[in-house]
């Protein structure tokens, strides 16, 4: 039992990771028809945002330090972060401590530009084209994207930790009543958890409880009558893709700790990601939700080593061939729209 808790822990956290970032990819999908394959990339680039933003504040200059000698007596020099000059060395040391969290309030901006950016330079031009034009140049750009971070960052992963005070790891056993220390979990990895369903969330009231989201859904439902009623549309639905960016960011922030950043890490989630939006349903919102977090704890028991002795390589393929088996069942996916890309 305690083994099968683990696995569906693990699953929700591989799912939280590939929810988001297929209800960013459903977002611009269902709004503006366009299957974007630079997705991953978003999903990269807030990652390093966590990076940049601690390295901004690891900045530091040298300082005499009087209370320190070396072995002749003689101050010793030491380097002092910027941070702690300024607020001291209690506050400057928090900041510091919690870089990665923190860094979500450079990331949204910049997540939003990057979003606007992309949609206004390049993929507004593909609107009309088929899908297959769509997914050749925003694949592309995901490659230059990836390239661009790996220039300046390096081919290498950049650790990026987590605050102190979410290093450890949360002893499940003992609050499910079981031997103490036989369900061990990351603490940060359930903050990564609940900082999924609160994105996830506040997307879905975003969409349903404000006007400009109930806009948003009458305009991916019919986009016509909606700008014959004088709206314009194309606005808000590039708004919307600045938003998804957004998204896409903040999982790859939060994710940072987890997996230390690297070039490639947009890719590895992206084609596991398009797969989840085509299992849940092309457009569908929940969908892509409910797909992330089922293929998450699917993937998560076939890496069990009982499963793997059965089946070797499972754990590779499990996504896939759930897709297959779903796709020849329900061609839609679980929870598809009638009509979408089925011309």
């Amino acid at each position: 039992m305690d083994a099968i808790i683990l696995q569906i822990l693990n699953g929700l956290d591989k799912g939280s990771a590939y929810a988001l970032i297929a209800l960013g990819l459903t977002l611009i999908f269902g709004t503006l028809g366009v299957v974007n394959f630079a997705h991953g990339a978003l999903f990269m680039i807030g990652a390093f945002c966590a990076v940049t933003f601690s390295k901004f504040l690891s900045i530091s200059y040298t300082v005499i330090d009087e209370t320190k000698t070396d072995f002749l007596g003689n101050p010793l020099k030491v380097d002092l972060t910027y941070v702690e000059a300024w607020f001291g060395q209690s506050v400057g040391g928090t900041i510091l401590d919690w870089a990665v969290p923190l860094s979500i309030l450079m990331a949204i901006p910049v997540m939003v530009i990057i979003g606007f950016i992309m949609e206004r330079g390049l993929i507004k031009h593909f609107y009309a084209r088929p899908h297959a034009d769509q997914i050749l140049v925003t694949f592309g750009l995901a490659i230059v994207l990836q390239e661009i971070i790996k220039y300046f960052y390096g081919a290498n992963p950049i650790p990026t930790p987590a605050p102190d005070m979410f290093r450890g790891s949360f002893d499940f056993g003992a609050l499910l009543g079981f031997d103490a220390n036989t369900i061990i979990y990351p603490y940060w990895r359930l903050v990564y958890f609940l900082f999924a369903a609160v994105i996830i969330s506040a997307v879905f009231a975003f969409l349903r409880f404000t006007t400009f989201g109930m806009v948003v859904r009458a305009g991916m439902a019919d986009r016509e009558t909606v700008g014959l009623l004088g709206i314009d549309i194309d606005k808000r639905f590039t708004l919307m893709f600045g938003i998804a960016a957004a998204v896409a960011g903040l999982a790859g922030v939060m994710y940072a700790p987890i997996n230390s950043p690297n070039y490639h890490m947009g890719m590895d989630f992206l084609v596991l990601s398009f797969v989840v939006v085509v299992v849940g349903g092309m457009g569908s919102l929940p969908g892509a939700v409910l797909a992330g977090f089922l293929l998450g704890i699917l993937e998560s028991f076939a890496s069990m080593n009982e499963v793997k002795s059965i089946l070797p390589g499972i754990d590779q393929i499990i996504i896939y061939l759930v897709a297959i088996i779903i796709l020849l069942t329900r061609p839609r996916g679980l929870m598809g729209r009638k009509g979408v890309m089925e011309e």
